[in-house]
């Protein structure tokens, strides 16, 4: 089921990782950071033991949702095998950035 939140997006995905490509669900969420100018947006991976067994720490990767596609670079997993992902970009979820857009949420 997916699901968006002001600055986030909960649902399905896709995540590419040296040429092949892994279907799973992922929590996405982001910030505007002001003192480097970047929009950072980070999350987690659900857990999959193909993803596990060809990762490797710092690895880039490519994750594209329904709204769109970025690039980003795994971390360590955590205790369930669940990566987090990263990336300084326009993130792969909607993001709403006019103030019409954010009254209109609320």
């Amino acid at each position: 089921m997916e699901h968006e939140h002001d600055e986030g997006y909960a649902g399905p995905a896709e995540i590419t990782v040296d040429g092949r490509t892994f279907a799973l669900n992922v929590r996405l969420g982001g910030h505007f950071q002001p003192l480097d100018g970047y929009y950072h947006w980070y999350g987690r991976l659900d857990a999959s033991d193909e993803l596990s067994a060809l990762v490797d720490t710092g690895q880039p990767a490519m994750l594209a949702t329904p709204h769109g596609s970025a690039a980003g670079r795994l971390s360590d997993p955590d205790l369930w095998g669940r990566y987090r992902i990263e990336g300084t970009s326009t993130p792969p979820f909607r993001v709403h950035w006019t103030l019409d857009e954010v009254e209109h949420v609320l």
